[in-house]
């Protein structure tokens, strides 16, 4: 087998792709295909085909964006949240490993020890505050509160005419790390 053979390449494909999954999931990037539905449009087929017959086609959604900044509290409480939603929200395989990392890597110690004493009192996960994962969420600014920073994250539960909000503040301390998740602001 020579060193270009497909099946030398194969496993690093793998990496590769691996690799970007990885990084997809580390920056909080999620799919974005639900929240960009399908817009349709009517388009006349030509005389010379049908006299009247016309044709649905998909017209091209308009792209969404996600921006972020490096060191800055909003963007990692988002980055945060996204991964957490994406690894808990697959029903078919949630990935409670990727989960229990993004707590390690995103919270307090201290604080990590106190979510999981609330969690068994509640019976909930204590980061989203709901036994279910969220549709849609939003983060915000909320200000600074000494050497801390309070961000809003607003969680949307459902779909259509049954959904419910749910608002959560997230205390950061100065080194990036969540150090409180509450329903009541502290400000």
């Amino acid at each position: 087998m020579n060193r270009k053979s497909p099946a030398r390449r194969r496993p690093s494909s793998l990496r590769v792709a691996a690799a970007g999954l990885v990084l997809a999931v580390g920056l909080g990037v999620s799919a974005q295909g639900s929240a960009q539905a399908s817009v349709h449009t009517v388009a006349k087929v030509p005389a010379a085909a049908s006299k009247s017959v016309t044709a649905v086609k998909p017209a091209a959604a308009a792209p969404k964006s996600v921006t972020g900044t490096t060191g800055h509290v909003v963007t990692r409480v988002a980055d945060f949240y996204g991964a957490y939603i994406d690894a808990k929200g697959d029903y078919e395989n949630p990935d409670a490993a990727l989960a229990k990392a993004l707590r390690t890597h995103y919270l307090t110690p201290d604080f990590a020890k106190r979510l999981v004493a609330w969690e068994e009192k509640n019976g909930v996960d204590g980061v989203l505050r709901a036994q279910n994962v969220p549709t849609r969420w939003t983060v915000k600014d909320n200000g600074t509160l000494g050497h801390s920073h309070e961000v809003t994250v607003t969680l949307t539960f459902g779909s259509g005419r049954n959904t419910q909000e749910t608002k959560l503040f997230v205390l950061v301390e100065r080194y990036n790390h969540i150090s409180d998740i509450a329903t009541q602001s502290a400000h």
